[in-house]
């Protein structure tokens, strides 16, 4: 079968490798979309991925979508009482937990901050979990998550980014009836300010250096846009920002953009190391700034608000075939793209 495999830093290939057949406890997935995330952009460019480094080739990909091909005999009867089927549309939730959960009040609340986690597509641990980039994939019954009638697979590779974005929404706490300021409207920016209208927020701000990136917050439901690369100014007071952009510069003008008492979710991811950023503003405003990781279990909600009609295919821009991947690769780095699909049906 084929697969989008990195093999070092600026080395992408095409790769055929034996498919894997049905275990007696898998599904067997043959896909068909899949979405290139930061994170795959940083191990082709980089060889790694925050502190995760390459050591083996790797599969990349974790936002993706197929129909179910086989499954396997010891799970047929669980897998026939939820309706999973041949040919059923489904998502994936990328994650596997190993060991034990941290001892700490609440943990087990919270699962994407379990200890050890291996991901689709991740060098973060050894072996590494090969990804989802790939014509099959075989998986365990409890990843599967069926996508309901009017949820496309090519939407359904959007569901785990949407997801990725509402645990940066629940992180804020309430937003209904709420003035939020997005900063940062890449794909995961873009997705909360969906995310956040949907949820009743009642006036959501993007900003943005792009003005691509800002046409997509419109099209995805922003009632007004700053484009910060043409020296507009953030708003003032807002009762939460969500700050998803990973660029410690902007720290300040968020802060400052947030009222006192306010909340401020760090969505995007900031490189590793020192970084320098003007923050005092947390401590005489007393802002909450709060962390968001992945996701917990919000892939379900996620599904069933796009089953409601929360309609994000704006933040979809382009389309590869696998064999095109590099192209793809390419595509996604340019300010003309925000969520980039891979067709992996070959």
């Amino acid at each position: 079968m084929k697969t989008v495999m990195i093999h070092a830093a600026n080395d992408l290939r095409v790769t055929e490798v034996e498919s894997p057949v049905v275990g007696d406890d898998d599904v067997l997935i043959a896909m068909a979309y899949g979405g290139i995330c930061g994170s795959d952009l940083s191990y082709w460019k980089h060889g790694a991925s925050g502190t995760a480094v390459l050591r083996d080739p790797l599969i990349l990909g974790h936002e993706v979508s197929g129909t179910v091909a086989a499954i396997g005999a010891n799970i047929a009867a669980e897998a026939a009482a939820s309706g999973l089927e041949v040919g059923s549309p489904v998502t994936v939730h990328p994650a596997t937990r190993v060991g034990e959960p941290a001892a700490w009040p609440g943990a087990a609340e919270r699962p994407n901050l379990w200890p050890v986690v291996r991901y689709f597509g991740s060098a973060a641990v050894t072996p590494h979990e090969q990804g989802g980039f790939s014509t099959l994939r075989r998986v365990r019954l409890d990843q599967v998550r069926m996508l309901p009638s009017g949820v496309s697979l090519r939407i359904g590779a959007v569901v785990e980014p949407l997801s990725v974005a509402l645990h940066a929404v629940t992180r804020a706490g309430e937003v209904r009836g709420r003035t939020v300021l997005v900063n940062g409207c890449g794909p995961i920016g873009s997705l909360a300010i969906a995310a956040l209208k949907h949820t009743g927020a009642a006036r959501v701000i993007g900003a943005d250096v792009s003005t691509h990136a800002l046409s997509v917050a419109t099209a995805m439901g922003a009632d007004e846009v700053v484009n910060v690369g043409l020296g507009e100014r953030l708003p003032s007071n807002v009762d939460v920002s969500i700050e998803a952009s990973g660029a410690a510069a902007a720290l300040g003008g968020v802060i400052d953009a947030t009222r006192p008492g306010g909340v401020i979710v760090q969505a995007g991811n900031l490189r590793a190391g020192t970084i320098e950023a003007s923050i005092a503003g947390i401590v005489t405003k007393e802002i909450d700034y709060r962390g968001s990781y992945r996701f917990a279990d919000e892939m379900d909600t996620a599904i069933r608000m796009l089953a409601e009609g929360l309609d994000v295919s704006a933040v979809i821009t382009h389309e590869f075939a696998i064999d095109d991947a590099e192209e793809a690769f390419r595509m996604a780095t340019t300010p003309e793209a925000a969520k980039v699909l891979l067709r992996l049906d070959g």
